[in-house]
């Protein structure tokens, strides 16, 4: 068939919403949002004010509490460095918008190939040439290469995701010094995506706020930290100049966020340690489906990349059988047949179309039922 226009995972996850079956397609948690925060949601929901508009720079409350929350562990945070939006995705294309305006062209943005699908979307929007660069085979950077290619390429706008998505690598502190090294350098700028940072499986990933670099914007969201995709609840921290330039874009772009869902999980937040326990739980689990099914798809000859985190798991389409022209072949027998979605490595680098990417930000019993399905479909293959 003749491939979709625009994001394979929305092509795929769209159709196991519209037509059923496991949908390990899109990031989606896989988890019910904390017990308490619902609860919250339902006593607040008759609070009048809180159904206007927010503040535009993110409710106080909930402004503070990240403050707090960054400042124990870093460089410390004034509420200056903060705004709250609509989520990461907002974010990300308000720091890349805001960087256009005074960045001189031509140059160019890189990220880590494979890379997630907004980035080089992003550049394409603005007509900027994207560069992807290739980890080593054990998942390091070598950082001679890549400070050949920033040189050459005139790279301005640097994308980090932590752990990483779809791939799940997450920066060592060594790496991230490296970085910020060729940051001041040849004065790029960094994007730095932390949506995964609770979701680690070994260490955590180092958080790049500790280098206390101007040229670093900083983008998170309480979306799969509290299983709320749905809620909209992003932010940045970057320097006070930058912050207050994108503040006034964020005034007329997304003005706000949406109120009662700041309100909620600021009181959430408050009287749950920041959701200490909910998140370890949800690490956990993740770990453990990513753990059955890396196991489950290397026993079909699969090769699956090594991740340190996130909610994805990345593996190469097993090299004996060569069945299926693609991944994108691949996916579509794989759901025609036994109702599973993935998405094809196509939709995340130009030169890795026989891997597939799974998500695994679910609960075991549905992974272990997606691998029996996947068994099923290799079987007499």
């Amino acid at each position: 068939m003749k491939r979709p226009e625009g994001s394979l995972i929305s092509y795929f996850s769209n159709r196991v919403k519209k037509e059923g079956g496991i949908n390990l397609a899109q990031g989606t948690p896989g988890f019910p949002p904390p017990g308490e925060l619902l609860r919250l949601l339902k006593i607040n929901a008759g609070e009048k004010s809180l159904h206007q508009y927010a503040p535009g720079i993110g409710n106080f409350e909930l402004l503070e509490l990240i403050r707090q929350r960054f400042s124990s562990t870093v460089t410390p945070i004034e509420a200056d460095n903060l705004l709250i939006l609509q989520g990461a995705t907002e974010g990300i294309f308000l720091t890349f918008f805001y960087l256009t305006t005074f960045l001189e062209p031509p140059f160019a943005a890189l990220s880590f190939d494979p890379v997630y699908e907004s980035y080089p979307q992003l550049a394409d929007m603005f007509h900027i040439p994207f560069e992807y660069f290739d980890f080593e085979g054990n998942l390091e950077v070598d950082f001679d290469k890549l400070e050949k290619t920033i040189k050459e390429k005139n790279v301005k706008i640097v994308f980090i995701a932590s752990p990483g998505n779809p791939l799940g690598k997450t920066w060592t502190r060594s790496e991230m010094s490296q970085m910020i090294a060729l940051s001041r350098r040849y004065g790029f700028y960094i994007l730095f995506d932390a949506v995964y940072k609770d979701i680690y499986f070994y260490e955590a990933p180092c958080n790049p706020l500790a280098f206390n670099e101007e040229k670093l914007f900083y983008i998170d969201s309480f979306s799969k930290m509290l299983s709320i995709t749905g809620w909209r609840i992003g932010y940045i921290i970057t320097a006070k100049g930058h912050m207050n330039k994108i503040r006034v874009m964020h005034d007329y772009v997304g003005l706000c966020a949406p109120s009662i869902l700041q309100e909620v999980t600021a009181r959430y937040l408050s009287a749950h340690e920041y959701g200490k326990n909910y998140i370890d739980t949800v690490r956990s689990k993740c770990k453990q489906s990513f753990a059955y099914m890396k196991k489950k798809l290397e026993l079909l000859e699969f090769k699956v990349a090594d991740s340190g985190g996130g909610y994805f798991l990345w593996a190469r389409l097993p090299g004996k059988r060569k069945i299926w022209k693609d991944a994108f072949e691949f996916a579509l027998s794989l759901y025609q047949e036994k109702q599973i979605s993935v998405v094809p490595g196509e939709n995340f680098s130009n030169t890795k179309a026989d891997y597939v990417r799974m998500n695994i930000g679910t609960e075991l019993p549905i992974i272990k039922d997606a691998a029996a399905r996947l068994k099923d479909f290799f079987t007499n293959r």
